[in-house]
């Protein structure tokens, strides 16, 4: 979908020094006419203390609502769906395009060894902006779950509101998280080190090809003082998220008619006494509370859900030769992966032991992480919210895998933060409030300010 009027004049971005020119009369879309001139009444160079800092950023930032708006129906309109990984080059390209004729440095990274749904291997993009060893890291996925509709890949506009699969989750936040850069940019303020806006492929199925490839090559989190995640947090800062663990588990069998079911092996009957034993194992698990901030309908409990998925069976007459369903097991962020890992499967093995044949796969893998709220980035993060919105944000934990978890690993404080409603991101309605974008954008300005200017 052609977005008219996007243009963006290039800037060098090879200057030593990163106090960036002054650049009269820069256009961004149409919204500067000829005669107007983007002067640093906008910002100062020294940066104003206070909440000043903020309103010079949303003054910058409100008045390119159509064009932001543009820029993120380009990207709903690109079906990336995952699974199975669909369009990612074409996505890719896309930003990558976008994010060059900003001015930005672009670094392109394959995942060779992996093929996304088209047969090419998935693209990360590291766009950076600055220069220096410390590096302040923006984060997002663009890859989005399958549509219920593929009408929600025409992105339509409702007022203040756009709708379409993923403008929530999270091509909004990746949106925001590019015009806080060029918020920054055109203030002229001197930073202290780079912000490195890194996009990947493959979130929504664990991040094999995208951030853990990433990390797997020592590609993430270089240098990182910090990193914001764009993810659609509904208003609350997620500090910490719980692991996860999920397989689906197969239970064999041996057909046979109903009438001769004495010469059948029935599983789904095998299936029952495999669930059985890890209904023990649940009740164990979820006597076990969090001491993180949860939402106001989140449980503390650590989770184990049976039966998510299943299936079985050719034909109510028919001893079933084959069932299976899902372990989906979600551990608290005091709780140890490897070790819950290893109690899952003892069980497993432990049926097999006692003649039941079954199998697994593991579907998804992920750790926990956490970081407190006293952490410089968790600071500056809520003094930037308060800033730009009034109101101090909560800390919660995430419900789900956040992919703070990579760079957390890699010792960088981590924190989401983004536009957009968790309770409308993956359904049939998804939308992002532009009027959130603009504000998260200027809060991710406001927190990098804080963190790169001393």
């Amino acid at each position: 979908m052609p977005v008219k009027g996007f243009r963006i004049e290039k800037i060098d971005s090879k200057a030593e020094s990163w106090q960036a020119p002054a650049r009269p009369g820069l256009q961004y879309g149409a919204l500067l006419g000829g005669g107007e001139s983007l002067t640093f009444s906008i910002m100062s160079k020294t940066p104003v203390e206070g909440d000043g800092r903020a309103k010079n950023l949303l003054a910058w930032l409100q008045p390119r609502e159509e064009e932001m708006a543009a820029l993120l129906a380009e990207l709903v309109a690109i079906p990336t769906e995952n699974p199975p990984g669909n369009l990612y080059r074409a996505c890719a390209d896309l930003l990558e395009k976008r994010l060059r004729e900003c001015g930005l440095e672009c670094e392109r990274l394959e995942a060779g060894d992996l093929k996304d749904a088209c047969g090419a291997g998935p693209v990360c993009l590291i766009a950076s902006y600055g220069r220096g060893k410390r590096v302040f890291y923006f984060h997002g996925h663009y890859d989005v779950v399958p549509a219920q509709s593929r009408e929600q890949f025409q992105p339509r506009r409702k007022d203040h509101f756009l709708f379409g699969r993923g403008s929530c989750d999270m091509k909004g936040g990746i949106v925001a998280m590019l015009y806080a850069i060029l918020a920054l940019r055109e203030c002229g303020v001197a930073l202290y080190g780079r912000i490195a806006l890194t996009l990947v492929p493959n979130e929504e199925t664990g991040g094999e090809g995208g951030s853990a490839w990433l990390a797997a090559h020592g590609q993430l989190g270089r240098g990182g003082i910090g990193m914001l995640l764009a993810e659609p947090t509904s208003g609350v800062v997620w500090n910490a998220n719980r692991g996860a663990i999920t397989l689906r588990i197969r239970v064999l069998g041996k057909s046979a008619h109903v009438g001769l079911q004495h010469l059948g092996e029935n599983a789904f009957e095998r299936m029952v006494r495999v669930v059985e034993r890890l209904q023990k194992l649940k009740q164990e698990v979820e006597r076990r509370n969090t001491n993180f901030n949860i939402g106001a309908e989140q449980a503390r409990q650590s989770i184990l859900m049976l039966g998510g998925q299943s299936g079985g069976g050719a034909n109510f007459n028919v001893v079933p030769e084959e069932c299976w369903f899902t372990i989906d097991r979600r551990i608290n962020p005091e709780e140890d992966l490897a070790t819950e890992k290893a109690k899952l499967l003892e069980v497993l093995e432990g049926c097999k032991r006692e003649g039941i044949p079954l199998e697994w796969e593991i579907l998804q893998e992920g750790s926990s992480s956490a970081c407190c709220e006293e952490e410089p980035l968790g600071q500056a993060l809520a003094h930037s919210v308060r800033a730009v919105t009034g109101e101090a944000p909560r800390f919660e934990m995430c419900p789900g895998l956040l992919e703070t978890r990579f760079y957390a690993a890699e010792g960088v404080p981590a924190y989401a933060y983004g536009p957009g409603l968790l309770s409308v991101a993956h359904g049939p309605n998804e939308y992002v409030d532009l009027r959130k974008m603009i504000d998260c954008s200027a809060i991710y300005a406001h927190a990098a300010l804080e963190m790169l200017h001393t």
